[in-house]
């Protein structure tokens, strides 16, 4: 009887002190999840105030254009520039907010997996946004200043300064080249190096920081 009271207690002991480390790992892990689910929270942080940033610029973009084509309704090329700025900038802050309401909508205390799956649509759609509203810097920049240029007095029969088809043809090439490199960074092997990883920084890297810290959470649960 004795042995079998001594066994049941060995038993129970052992039971007690299971729980108390599966409590102990669930501590842990917790822990664990928090740090690294507050890591990615500030990597986001950069991307945030920049998107706040292109909103503003958006903002600004539109005032300007609806300045200069409303001041210059007789005048075609100015007319035109100032509608394609004053649209350049409704896009560049519909973009900016829809990516401030898709970091809003992350959910940190929602499964791993779901994290996960809110920040690769993040992720997509930055990168439309960088495309759409970042490449076309490179020619937008020239309307820019013609819009500026709108804003005081202009005569109708001037021509179009030499400057500005210089200006946009260098803009196209630039754009073109971006472009053919942004196609080759994407050919390039999945196993870069950290280096080249490094001086490919956009602002998107941000994202994918967070995007490795939600994968090594991901694995830690798994162990």
């Amino acid at each position: 009887m004795d042995n079998i009271m001594e066994l049941d207690e060995l038993k129970a002991a052992w039971q007690t002190l299971d729980r108390r480390l599966q409590q102990h790992n669930d501590i842990n892990l917790a822990l664990f999840k928090e740090r690294k689910l507050e890591r990615a929270r500030s990597n986001l942080r950069g991307l945030f105030w920049g998107q706040l940033l292109q909103a503003l610029l958006g903002v600004g973009l539109i005032l300007l254009g609806v300045a200069c084509w409303t001041r210059n309704t007789d005048i075609a090329g100015l007319l035109a520039t100032g509608i394609i700025v004053h649209a350049f900038g409704v896009v560049t802050v519909v973009a900016a907010c829809i990516t401030l309401g898709l970091m809003g909508t992350i959910d940190y205390s929602a499964p791993v997996l779901k994290i996960q799956r809110q920040m690769a649509l993040l992720l997509r759609f930055y990168n439309v946004n960088a495309n759409v509203c970042g490449l076309p810097w490179w020619i937008m920049w020239v309307l820019v200043v013609v819009a500026f240029s709108g804003l005081g007095e202009v005569q109708s029969q001037v021509a179009t300064p030499v400057w500005i088809w210089i200006s946009l043809a260098v803009g196209v090439a630039g754009l073109l080249a971006t472009i053919g490199f942004m196609s080759w960074r994407r050919r390039k092997p999945a196993n870069a190096s950290s280096e080249d990883e490094a001086c490919m920084a956009d602002g998107a890297d941000g994202i994918r920081r967070s995007q490795r810290i939600l994968d090594e959470i991901a694995r830690f649960e798994k162990e």
